[in-house]
């Protein structure tokens, strides 16, 4: 990135990113066992004038965030989730905490808070059906506002075909392939799809619906599912979260008025490929 691009952006100072993020997505929808909110600070006061969005934050992802001179990460999956009793370069995710202590950049992680809020992740993988959706309800809705919660119960217009569905899911996240479990105890058409972004067994589990949609599921529960006349859409876990980056960047550009340079990491991927 050229440097002189990024000085045409003001910044703003990280404690009003933060703000702003949690205004967006209250950190109280988060899962009890989530690790979320601002995870690595500079002790030092700066402006965030650039910020660089990913999925996870893996090695080749701080490379790309060092050679942008980014002043904070925005990381779904958090960095710091299992306790870290030492900072060293014995462990791949102790040396990137390392390296943005040294480089002073912060570190931001919303995770099952965006799962949770309306117009969050889930929101936008049930967005491959919104030419044909007539419904959209959390499988497992917050206790205090029941328009907010895990999962997307997706009820349709009118009945679809596995194979429209997928072709809709792969538009929808850009990806060539999925895979599908197919229920041969079922006509094969669609008109009730549950949806959860990321590792949806537990979501998912005992949900009565035509379709899962999901980025995993465990084999043996993919096998109730198609016994139980339920088809299975798969996308590698990451694949069905990291595309809603796209649609967050400009969210977010707007609320910090356009006053930080937003982008989306190029290096992040599900570790995982079909070849």
């Amino acid at each position: 990135m050229n440097t002189d691009i990024k000085l045409n952006f003001t910044g703003v100072p990280l404690k009003q990113v933060v703000n702003t993020m949690q205004q967006f997505a209250d950190l109280s929808l988060a899962a009890s066992w989530d690790n979320v909110g601002l995870l690595v600070e500079p002790t030092e006061t700066k402006l965030i004038s650039h910020i660089l969005l990913t999925n996870d934050l893996t090695e080749s992802v701080m490379q790309e965030a060092l050679d942008l001179k980014t002043d904070m990460i925005i990381t779904y999956h958090p960095l710091i989730f299992a306790p870290m009793k030492s900072v060293t370069t014995r462990s791949w995710k102790e040396k990137i905490v390392a390296k943005c202590l040294e480089n002073r950049i912060a570190v931001y992680c919303p995770h099952t808070s965006f799962d949770s809020i309306r117009g969050g992740v889930n929101d936008w993988l049930a967005s491959a059906f919104e030419n044909v959706l007539e419904s959209s309800a959390p499988i497992q809705p917050n206790e205090k506002d029941s328009n907010v919660g895990y999962g997307r119960m997706c009820i349709l217009k009118n009945e679809i075909s596995i194979e429209e569905a997928v072709q809709l899911v792969k538009k929808c996240t850009g990806l060539k392939y999925v895979r599908l479990a197919r229920s041969y105890l079922t006509d094969g058409l669609i008109k009730t799809v549950a949806i959860c972004a990321g590792s949806g067994g537990s979501i998912l589990k005992d949900t009565s619906a035509n379709l899962y949609l999901t980025g995993e599921m465990l084999h043996h529960d993919v096998l109730d599912a198609t016994h139980q006349g339920i088809n299975v859409i798969l996308t590698n876990h990451s694949d069905s979260e990291r595309g809603f980056l796209r649609i967050f960047a400009c969210t977010l550009n707007d609320l910090l008025n356009k006053s930080v340079l937003i982008e989306v990491s190029k290096n992040d991927a599900d570790p995982l490929e079909t070849v």
